[in-house]
């Protein structure tokens, strides 16, 4: 039992550290945000309800700067106060907001956003393990190289959960008679839209896919879909 001690706390901190955080994202969530009122939006979103037969898709704002959206372990869909104003400048069309919601809906359909929150208190307790496993035989250096094995595992699922999400999209677009054009439009401007961040970083230390390889992955699942099936 005392060899099992070591493994049960690293769980027990791991289930803290999902309720905690899970707590304390729902309450930012709710004290900042709204419900989005949009006509423009409100048709593309009716139409994406219909393609799911669902009676309404509810989105709201989140009112921060950085242009993003948000599927919270809840089910909500959230975007930006910084993207909503994008699109209200005109640098943005209201079908690629739609493609953005629909990204979301893929990763709350998919379980991602849920996963994520349990994935990241796991990630702290593997992080906290490994660091005091190295530990022993690189004293002063373990956290540091624990937090790094950690983040480049995190990064692989994040990036493998978004290209689930931008097939699922593309899939509602498509039904719902938008079609991916916003999709890979949208994907063109990412970088300039948020200043370059991350356009230093090599790939796959990325927790998002490169907008090339994920505009092309769009494109391959086009050809598929265009592709005339042969009964035999």
């Amino acid at each position: 039992m005392i060899k099992l001690t070591p493994l049960l706390l690293m769980l027990l901190y791991g289930l803290a550290m999902y309720r905690f955080s899970a707590w304390k994202t729902a309450r930012d969530l709710d004290a900042r945000s709204s419900e989005l009122a949009d006509p423009r939006l409100r048709r593309l979103l009716d139409r994406m309800a219909a393609a799911l037969d669902l009676e309404r898709i509810r989105v709201f704002i989140y009112e921060v700067a950085p242009i993003n959206g948000l599927a919270a372990p809840d089910g909500r869909i959230f975007i930006t106060r910084g993207f909503y104003e994008r699109y209200r400048a005109g640098e943005v069309s209201d079908e690629e907001i739609a493609s953005v919601i629909a990204h979301e809906m893929g990763h709350v359909a998919l379980g991602h956003s849920r996963r994520r929150m349990i994935d990241f208190s796991g990630q702290n307790a593997m992080r906290v393990a490994l660091a005091g496993m190295i530990n022993r035989f690189l004293p002063g250096i373990g956290p540091l190289i624990a937090g790094a094995l950690t983040s480049l595992l995190a990064a692989r699922l994040s990036r493998q959960d978004e290209f689930e999400a931008d097939a699922y999209a593309s899939a509602l677009l498509v039904k719902s008679g938008i079609g991916t054009g916003p999709q890979k439009s949208l994907f063109a401007k990412l970088e300039k839209l948020t200043g370059g961040l991350g356009a230093g970083t090599p790939a796959w230390l990325m927790s998002h896919p490169k907008s090339d390889v994920r505009i092309a992955a769009i494109e391959a699942r086009e050809a598929r879909w265009n592709t005339p099936r042969i009964d035999k």
